[in-house]
């Protein structure tokens, strides 16, 4: 799965960008009310314990 598709997903679950730094984007979650960072690198794979981290925080796991 690539950054971007991950992104996707996120929004379909009502997550949010709050913020953007240089490297990472920090995202809500109004499931799980935690803030969280997701990498700013659109075109490559999200590693998996990455992936598994970030829908963890989304509340989508």
């Amino acid at each position: 799965m690539k950054y971007s598709e991950l992104k996707i997903e996120l929004r379909k679950a009502g997550c949010y960008k709050v913020s953007e730094g240089k490297r990472h984007e920090m995202w809500f979650s109004p499931i799980t009310g935690e803030t969280f960072p997701v990498p700013r690198h659109d075109t490559h794979d999200v590693p998996i314990g990455t992936l598994n981290n970030i829908r963890k925080a989304a509340g989508l796991k």
